[in-house]
């Protein structure tokens, strides 16, 4: 089978091809820091491919899109919490792997929707209050992880559980984005075996699809990058909180 006739055997309409371009430049957007989108993305691919399938075709996207993240924003990464962070994620990751054929999605789905608003909730309160201390708990640290680890190898939505650990350590937008890049460069790389062998989510098919959509997601990047330069520290975490929150309400009711 050719490379033409390998994305045609996926049948998309003009409408789907659309809705597919849309979501990768909304990944692109995402990784250079428009935080809190990733819900958005996961549920327009899984529209068009269906909810375990789309898991496959979005890792190798995401992957690219954190080598950009990555290279671009390495100084501010924060490595003291990546090491803290990476054993917890990759046990739930593992643990992901392990029952991720046997879960409901559907239960999955309310688990995390009102894990993700009971948590903004949360951060809206102490924003009000403005507190400026920072959990030090080890058990909110792995517990993070843990769950943040879980939930990207099921459905990639660890977004919004790693967005309120960033958010309660206080960091700059700039370390947020860099600290985050990292963690998710090295977690979805350590993934892609797994949807390679076990899930065998990620297939030549998918690769020769990925290829197609690289350039939308490098324009996504480095129009994200622009935007995150105008946004104010202050107002990145408001935008962060409310979009976090959206999120959780659209994986709510979907």
């Amino acid at each position: 089978m050719n490379y033409l006739e390998i994305l045609q055997s996926y049948n998309l309409s003009t409408i789907q091809w659309a809705a597919i371009c849309i979501a990768v430049f909304l990944l692109g957007l995402s990784k250079a820091g428009i935080k809190g989108i990733g819900i958005i993305i996961v549920v327009i691919l899984a529209f068009v491919f269906g909810e375990k399938a789309s898991t496959g075709i979005l890792l190798p996207m995401l992957i690219i899109a954190d080598i950009f993240a990555v290279i671009y924003y390495n100084r501010h990464a924060r490595w003291d919490y990546i090491k803290k962070l990476i054993p917890w994620m990759i046990i739930g990751v593992l643990v992901g792997v392990w029952i991720g054929n046997d879960i409901s999605e559907v239960i999955f789905k309310r688990m995390m929707a009102i894990i993700i608003i009971a948590s903004v909730l949360i951060m809206f309160y102490t924003e009000n209050r403005k507190s400026n201390s920072i959990p030090t708990n080890k058990l909110f640290s792995s517990g993070t992880g843990f769950l943040a680890g879980f939930t990207t190898m099921i459905g990639n939505l660890a977004g919004p559980i790693s967005n309120i650990y960033f958010l309660a350590m206080r960091f700059p937008k700039n370390e947020f984005i860099g600290t985050a890049a990292w963690l998710f460069f090295i977690i979805n790389v350590f993934k892609l075996p797994f949807h390679f062998f076990v899930w065998k989510t990620v297939t030549l098919q998918t690769l020769v699809l990925n290829s197609i959509m690289v350039p939308v997601v490098i324009l996504g990047f480095f129009i994200g990058v622009a935007l995150v330069r105008l946004i104010s520290n202050v107002n990145y975490r408001r935008f962060i909180l409310i979009v976090t929150a959206i999120g959780g309400v659209i994986l709510l009711f979907r």
